[in-house]
């Protein structure tokens, strides 16, 4: 078992891999989100209440979606750097940042439009914003420290070590609307509960919200390999990887 998994944490196999999926997720990416744009846009009915300003919602509630999955995906691979010194863990966690913090703000950027019309204000120093505002500089905060530190492996446990205090901001920003008054409606949508949206509005959106998970697939193994290439240019796995290529 764990020749195993040193195996799938080696660097070798994960580039050899990785070349391999994001021509196939890829293709899935551009049928899943061209399906669920159409969907949330053309097909679905327009709210009751909100009209056609409601669609909005294909964006925005799936970024912020991935806002928080990001971020405790990031978390995972911060403890296992932590625990297990797993090299390729550190490199997922830090190829994730710059994926999460562009969720973050798209997710703050589509709210601030849907706001504007439905609450009269472009923002509003609700808990859920506020919260969902420091989730956006602790990805920030990610980012800058690993460039600010010139050790790679140094810098890769001090982010794994912020990504985990940061960790506590996710229940928060989660169960913000039940904790405190806030602007924001509650969940249409939960593991627990029966979804209050009719399905026509509801299967685009999680359509849209699978299609997201795949490009942050797709982005994530693009963004690794780079980084494992910039970390070791001169290694003999990645010279065998050059010479199949040229071979091939």
């Amino acid at each position: 078992m764990m020749k195993w998994l040193h195996t799938m944490a080696s660097s070798a196999w994960f580039y050899r891999f990785s070349g391999q999926m994001i021509p196939w997720l890829t293709a899935i990416f551009a049928v899943l989100f061209v399906y669920g744009l159409y969907g949330g846009l053309i097909t679905a009915p327009a709210d009751y209440q909100q009209g056609d300003a409601f669609r909005i919602i294909y964006i925005h509630v799936p970024a912020a979606w991935m806002s928080l999955f990001i971020y405790i995906v990031m978390a995972v691979y911060a403890f296992i750097a932590l625990v297990w010194r797993i090299k390729l863990a550190e490199v997922l966690l830090i190829s994730s940042a710059p994926v999460g913090a562009a969720f973050t703000f798209l997710a703050l950027v589509t709210g601030s439009l849907w706001g504007k019309p439905m609450w009269g204000t472009w923002w509003s120093w609700d808990a859920r914003l506020t919260s969902e505002l420091l989730l956006l500089f602790l990805y920030w905060g990610v980012i800058g420290l690993y460039a600010a530190i010139e050790d790679k492996r140094t810098a890769s446990r001090a982010v794994s070590i912020l990504t985990l205090i940061g960790v506590v901001n996710i229940p928060i920003i989660h169960y913000s609307v039940e904790w405190w008054n806030t602007l924001h409606q509650g969940s249409s949508v939960t593991l627990t509960n029966k979804p209050t949206m009719p399905l026509e509005m509801l299967i685009p959106l999680l359509v849209m919200a699978t299609a997201f998970k795949v490009y942050y697939g797709i982005s994530l193994l693009i963004r690794t390999r780079a980084e494992l290439v910039e970390r070791e240019p001169n290694s003999k796995w990645l010279k065998q990887v050059i010479e199949e290529n040229d071979h091939g």
